[in-house]
C-alpha cells in the first residue's frame, strides 16, 4: 500500500565533509542497506580554485585547519540535531596531520557538541578495519593529489600503531576527482601493490574507489579497504546495524573489534 519515502527505518548516518566534495555522500549511498539514509553538511576547505576545480597539490595547512574550531565543531552540532544514529568526519586526510592521538582528540571534542551521536574519524576506522581483520602488513594508495611528504606522514600514521607499511605511495591518476574512473585506480593496484601487503588501504574521501574494492579483492586474494568504506562500516556498527552489505568488502561481514 505505502510505497518507499526516504525516512529510513534502520539508521540515519550524517557526514561531515568538505564544501565542494561529492564523493562521501556518492559512495556511502552507493552502500547503504535497505533502510539506511545520508545525511551530510558542508563545512568551507581552503584548496579549491577557480570553478571548484581542486587544488593539484592539496596543501597542509588547510588540510589542518579544517579539524580545528570552530567551524567544523559548529557544522557538529548543527549535524547533531538531526535525529542521526552516527556522524562521519569525511575528511581523511586530517588524520596524517594530527596523528592517531590527534584523531582521538578531534573525536572526543566534536562528541562534546553531538551529545549522544557518536562521530566516526577515518584514520581511527581504518585502524579498527586493519584490527577486526588481523592485518599487521599494509599497502598505502593516497589519492593523486596528496603530495609525497603528505603520504610519507600516512606512512607514519599507521606504523606509529604497529602496523608495518610494505608500500606508500600517491596513485599516478589524474588530479581531477571527477576524472578518475574505477578502472584506472584498478589497473593501477593491480600494478603496484606488493605481494608482501597483507591488505590494501586507499585513503581519501573524495578519491573514487569504492567500486574498485570487490574485483580487487578477487584478484588481489586480500582485503581492500578504502576511507569512506570503512568509515561506513564503523558508522553501521555505531548504529546496531548488521545488514549485509554486498560487493564492497569483505569488513562489513566483521564486527568492530572490542576496546
Amino acid at each position: 500500500m505505502w510505497q518507499p519515502d526516504g525516512w529510513g527505518a534502520r539508521a540515519r548516518i550524517g557526514i561531515l565533509m568538505p564544501h565542494f566534495d561529492i564523493g562521501p555522500e556518492a559512495e556511502f549511498q552507493a552502500m547503504a542497506p535497505d533502510g539506511v539514509t545520508i545525511h551530510s553538511t558542508r563545512v568551507p576547505l581552503g584548496v579549491t580554485m577557480p570553478a571548484g576545480a581542486m587544488d593539484p597539490g592539496i596543501a597542509l595547512a588547510p588540510v589542518r585547519a579544517f579539524a580545528e574550531p570552530p567551524l567544523i565543531d559548529d557544522a557538529a552540532e548543527l549535524l547533531a540535531a538531526a535525529p542521526l544514529h552516527g556522524i562521519v568526519y569525511g575528511f581523511a586526510s586530517s588524520s596524517y596531520l594530527l596523528g592517531a592521538a590527534g584523531d582521538r582528540a578531534l573525536k572526543a571534542r566534536l562528541e562534546k557538541r553531538t551529545g549522544a551521536i557518536p562521530v566516526v574519524i577515518p584514520g581511527i576506522a581504518a585502524l579498527l578495519a586493519l584490527r577486526a581483520l588481523g592485518v599487521r602488513r599494509l599497502a598505502l594508495v593516497d589519492p593523486p593529489w596528496f603530495s609525497a611528504e603528505l603520504n610519507q606522514m600516512g606512512a607514519k600514521y599507521f606504523r606509529s600503531q604497529q602496523i608495518e607499511v610494505v608500500h606508500a605511495s600517491s596513485a599516478a591518476l589524474p588530479k581531477g576527482q571527477l576524472d578518475i574512473h574505477p578502472g584506472q585506480l584498478y589497473g593501477w593496484a593491480r600494478a603496484n601493490v606488493p605481494a608482501a601487503a597483507e591488505a590494501v588501504f586507499i585513503n581519501g574521501n573524495g578519491f573514487r574507489a569504492v567500486g574498485t574494492i570487490q574485483a580487487l579483492e578477487e584478484d588481489l586474494a586480500r582485503p581492500v579497504l578504502t576511507a569512506n568504506q570503512v568509515s561506513f562500516w564503523n558508522a553501521l556498527r555505531y548504529a546496531g546495524v548488521h545488514a549485509p552489505v554486498m560487493h564492497y568488502g569483505r569488513i562489513f561481514a566483521e564486527p568492530l573489534p572490542a576496546g
